[in-house]
């Protein structure tokens, strides 16, 4: 069974959050959420969020895929992190997949992994990084660097993650059981 990491910071979006961890568990995926602390997570618009576990225990375990829900100031929080920018950097040289959305693909960026791959993201959330090859599509893949642009393209973006982990079949049964 694969598994995934979903980091929630303080001040995450929580409509991004809560479709990546239901989809891919929805598709047989083992999600695993952290906080960067102990305590529960306060989304952008107000909604209190358990995770299940914190980065000091997770950076230590083994995931296939790593992803980032965006929002503010839960991306602020998470470029912030030096733990995770070193674990995001480590799972990138190892081959594993590393996704975010919305304003989150700018940790990605401060992490020295978009320069001159492509990459969507909320709007001008990469303005200050013009070493990445911005596209406007909903879901950019650049190998195993996955992007999407907001809340808005959340139900796409997780879908594309399953589909990556668990292959079109899944994802197309996941969809089907969504009357998407």
């Amino acid at each position: 069974m694969h598994k995934v990491l979903v980091l929630l910071a303080q001040g995450c979006e929580e409509i991004e959050a809560i479709t990546i961890i239901d989809i891919l568990r929805r598709a047989g995926i083992e999600v695993t959420s952290a906080g960067l602390d102990d305590l529960p997570v306060l989304s952008s618009h107000g909604v209190v969020l358990l995770p299940d576990t914190t980065l000091d225990i997770a950076q230590h375990q083994n995931f296939d895929m790593i992803v980032l829900p965006g929002g503010l100031p839960g991306t602020d929080n998470l470029r912030a992190d030096n733990r995770l920018i070193a674990l995001l950097q480590k799972m990138a040289q190892q081959g594993k997949y590393v996704a975010a959305i919305c304003a989150a693909p700018s940790v990605l960026a401060a992490a020295g992994l978009l320069d001159g791959r492509k990459a969507t993201c909320y709007p001008t959330c990469l303005d200050a990084y013009p070493k990445v090859n911005l596209q406007n599509a909903a879901v950019v893949e650049d190998g195993k660097l996955i992007t999407s642009r907001g809340p808005g393209t959340a139900m796409d973006f997780a879908l594309a993650l399953a589909e990556r982990l668990s292959g079109k079949n899944k994802r197309q049964e996941v969809e089907a059981a969504l009357v998407r």
